[in-house]
């Protein structure tokens, strides 16, 4: 029985996989079970930040390996000191809380905002605000927050508390506001959502109304933080500091971990015996990321990728059938005229190219450390599939 097989027999099928098996992977290229080629641009769906098996990421997962791969939080070690102590550092955050996704990171925020309120005010200021069209995870907790309705099924009864507003709406938002609110939850870019970017004024207004009634803002940046964006976290790009932020996919280059980022005016609202998790802040995960953000506080690091990206934008401006093109740096979204995003999708893959979708938008996530020649190569092949 081959690998195909023994997955659709033994997995939930649970996802729309395309029949290809993974089996090796270097940088930005990977081969399949039997030796053929591949440019990734969709690095894991923005997790492999680093790429494939980047040298540096691999000495310091395996050194950790050898050493300690795993000790309850009831103890402390020294990878996730010195991981919390660099993002603390790189971000301007006072703490973290680590988990093991972005739900999980999400889930500890929608937590901390309602305890922050609950301590401040007592009972009843509670809601949560998020945006039609978001998406924040697959737990309950998280796919009640999400502001999509294909997600509102199956899986009744969703967690309450919720109030979803039209993305970039200054008056839907000023419509849901009331004495009940405790936070204001945005992804800067809807990922998921096909790519789709907030606009500054609304942002601001964010901010200002937070700041004005003590709501706290959330900012999901399990996509777009860590230099997906061609900035360290997105908010930069809109001159905005939410309360707290969450990170994940490409914060350990492949392995999973989340982190919910708090500020000086909420670090303390989770305490003793408030929250918790058995795997986060693994010592194995916590060595990728400290390997992560180091590679990411190199000095030209955001530049390329802001270079690579305007080389993307640029091919696929001169494209025809490319009616928009969407997201900021390393985060792409391609609307089309006529073709079908998930046919591109196939159609890249039988010539060599892994690309994404986000609803009817081809989506690229390229490793951040893609060479240009990488990138030339598999812009060739997604421009040839998109003018075909």
């Amino acid at each position: 029985m081959d690998t195909i097989e023994m997955t659709q027999q033994h997995i939930m099928s649970t996802y729309g996989r395309s029949n290809l098996v993974l089996e090796s992977g270097n940088g930005a290229t990977c081969e399949d079970a039997v030796k053929r080629k591949y440019i990734d641009f969709g690095s894991g769906i923005g997790t492999t930040s680093l790429g494939f098996c980047d040298p540096d990421w691999t000495d310091a997962v395996c050194a950790q390996v050898k050493k300690l791969q795993h000790t309850s939080n009831l103890f402390y070690h020294e990878p996730q000191a010195e991981l919390a102590q660099m993002l603390c550092e790189m971000t301007g955050y006072s703490k973290v809380f680590y988990g093991n996704s972005g739900a999980e990171a999400n889930e500890c925020a929608i937590k901390l905002a309602r305890k922050y309120s609950f301590d401040k005010y007592g009972k009843g200021r509670h809601t949560i605000i998020t945006l039609v069209n978001s998406f924040h995870g697959r737990t309950l907790a998280t796919l009640s927050a999400t502001g999509q309705d294909v997600f509102h099924n199956f899986f009744f009864p969703f967690v309450e508390g919720f109030r979803y507003v039209k993305a970039n709406d200054i008056e839907d938002l000023h419509a849901n506001l009331d004495d009940s609110v405790c936070a204001i939850m945005v992804e800067y870019i809807q990922g998921e959502g096909g790519v789709k970017p907030l606009h500054a004024e609304f942002v601001a207004e964010i901010r200002r109304i937070c700041d004005e009634k003590d709501i706290l803002m959330i900012a999901d940046e399990v996509q777009t933080g860590i230099g997906r964006t061609g900035k360290l976290l997105a908010g930069e790009h809109f001159g905005c500091k939410a309360d707290v932020t969450t990170l994940a996919k490409g914060l350990a280059g492949g392995l999973p971990i989340g982190a919910c980022l708090a500020n000086e005016k909420c670090a303390d609202v989770l305490d003793k015996g408030s929250h918790g998790s058995t795997f986060g802040g693994n010592p194995v995960a916590c060595a990728g990321a400290v390997a992560v953000l180091k590679k990411m506080s190199q000095a030209d690091m955001m530049q390329s990728i802001i270079e690579k990206s305007d080389y993307i934008r640029s091919q696929l401006a001169a494209i025809d059938e490319v009616s928009e093109v969407s997201g900021k740096g390393m985060m792409i979204g391609i609307a089309l005229k006529t073709k079908n995003a998930a046919d591109v999708l196939q159609e890249c893959l039988k010539n060599g190219l892994l690309v994404l979708t986000a609803k009817d938008r081809v989506r690229l996530l390229p490793p951040l450390t893609i060479g240009m020649d990488e990138v030339t190569e598999g812009m060739k092949i997604l421009c040839k599939v998109l003018e075909g």
